[in-house]
């Protein structure tokens, strides 16, 4: 009888629902990097200046905040802002009533990309989940339960 080679609960690596989830998703990275890549965007940055200019209208946004929206680490947000107001992309200007606080906005110029962007990413997607035919809506669904109330109950899974 030949032990397992890991303490495992799992027959493989094809059983583990993490290291399924972490292939596909690096093949979904793969496929939106690739194309972003023509418009000069990495995905992080699309995230970013699609938040903004979802956002900025609704809220004054600060870093903080969007580092809060995109579930991005603070050092992460910050290198992919700096990256954006260099390319002119986004703004900073004074935060209205926090002297302390900056507001970042887009520019007409990141407004323009994130709407040309936003297709492209959709298209991947709509690419990428066709294989899953009406079930992707259930996907859709356990996602945001994950990230809204951590993880799927027992009976739910």
């Amino acid at each position: 009888m030949t032990s397992k080679p890991l303490p495992t609960v799992h027959s493989g690596p094809s059983d583990s629902p993490g290291f399924l989830l972490w292939r596909i998703s690096n093949n979904w990275q793969r496929d939106q990097r690739a194309a972003l890549q023509p418009l000069g965007l990495t995905h992080t940055q699309f995230v970013m200046l699609a938040v903004v200019t979802w956002f900025s209208s609704q809220e004054p946004l600060t870093q903080t905040r969007l580092s809060q929206l995109t579930g991005s680490d603070p050092m992460t947000t910050s290198q992919t802002v700096r990256t954006l107001l260099a390319n002119g992309l986004l703004e900073r200007n004074a935060h209205p009533t926090d002297t302390r606080a900056k507001v970042i906005s887009v520019t007409d110029a990141g407004r323009e990309l994130a709407h040309e962007a936003v297709l492209v990413v959709e298209e991947v997607d709509r690419q990428f989940f066709l294989p899953l035919g009406e079930q992707r809506s259930s996907l859709v669904q356990f996602f945001q339960m994950m990230l809204d109330k951590g993880p799927v109950p027992d009976e739910l899974s």
